[in-house]
């Protein structure tokens, strides 16, 4: 099979589409032929080994998971003697965990994952974005215990993680308020956010309007900005996650002015069949920026590495 191989960290060049052994499944694991995948912010910086700690997690000098690709859409190819959960010809979709490998015509992942059968009416394409995205909105907007009537800022609106938190929020009941360039006002109003701050304009942390809960998408804001627009008892989350945020968190705890929320999100099960419920209601649409031709993986990591793409990158293997 086709795969999109690196074996040294840098820049999209050092990712090449080759032939590699076609995986088979253990007593417990599944085949899936893969339709579609993503592009995601975590698989340019495993390729790009940045920050370092991607190096402490996927080896030093040079990586240990050389097929990148966390998220995919497909058809269940074949199954281990001991798998009950799914079927050959089962058209199913998910997170491959940290073992990756979508980036492949064929990747191998648990029976016990986060894998959910795909509906009929939800385009692979779809599909395969919502597994990171949308799964790691919900996380951190369930963990800010979003309620109805609140007032939300959603920093890196425009996003993957941001584009289905302004809706996820938005169907939870909260006014929204999104913050985004100039270029993609319209995609957050299109979203549902009831107001938009352009960042390129305006600094949010200068308003004087107060928010029961700030989330950056994106991590490119810090916990003292957005505390200056927080209400008393109001929750700071994001989705950055440093040993030196943790110890705030800890802190701002102590305090008991405010909530730092910091922490992994990985899909789940549970969260892919709500976030199913919520597409089939239409509560929920997936932005999808551009589509890349597997051939055409380079230019896929470039477009994600430039900080401008408008919700999600597809690849179709």
């Amino acid at each position: 099979m086709k795969a999109s191989v690196y074996t040294q960290y840098g820049t999209p060049e050092v990712v090449h589409i080759q032939e590699v052994a076609k995986p088979t499944p253990g007593n417990n694991e599944i085949v899936v032929k893969v339709n579609a995948t993503s592009m995601t912010a975590g698989d340019w910086r495993m390729r790009a080994g940045e920050p370092f700690a991607i190096k402490l997690y996927n080896g030093l000098r040079k990586p240990k998971r050389t097929i990148l690709g966390h998220e995919f859409s497909g058809v269940v190819a074949s199954v281990g003697q001991n798998v009950t959960r799914f079927k050959v010809g089962d058209p199913i979709f998910g997170g491959t965990g940290d073992r990756a490998g979508a980036h492949a015509q064929y990747v191998v992942v648990p029976e016990d994952g986060a894998l959910v059968l795909k509906p009929e009416n939800l385009p692979d394409a779809d599909a395969a974005a919502l597994p990171v995205g949308a799964t790691t909105a919900l996380f951190f907007l369930r963990k800010a215990n979003i309620q109805q009537g609140q007032k939300v800022l959603i920093y890196g609106a425009s996003g993957s993680v941001g584009t289905f938190a302004v809706q996820i929020a938005k169907y939870f009941g909260a006014e929204v308020t999104a913050v985004c360039s100039t270029a993609n006002i319209a995609l957050v109003q299109s979203l549902g956010a009831d107001a938009v701050i352009d960042y390129t304009k305006e600094d949010f942390s200068k308003r004087a309007e107060k928010y029961d809960v700030v989330f950056d998408a994106v991590g490119k804001s810090n916990f003292s900005q957005g505390k200056k627009v927080l209400k008393p008892k109001g929750i700071y989350t994001t989705v950055a996650v440093d040993m030196t945020l943790l110890f705030q968190s800890l802190l701002v705890s102590l305090t008991g002015r405010y909530k730092l929320i910091t922490g992994v999100s990985k899909p789940t099960t549970a969260r892919l069949s709500f976030l199913t419920k919520l597409f089939d209601k239409q509560a929920i649409k997936v932005v999808i920026d551009r589509t890349y031709a597997f051939a055409d993986i380079q230019k896929a990591h470039h477009h994600a590495q430039s900080g401008h793409k408008k919700g999600n990158i597809v690849v179709i293997p």
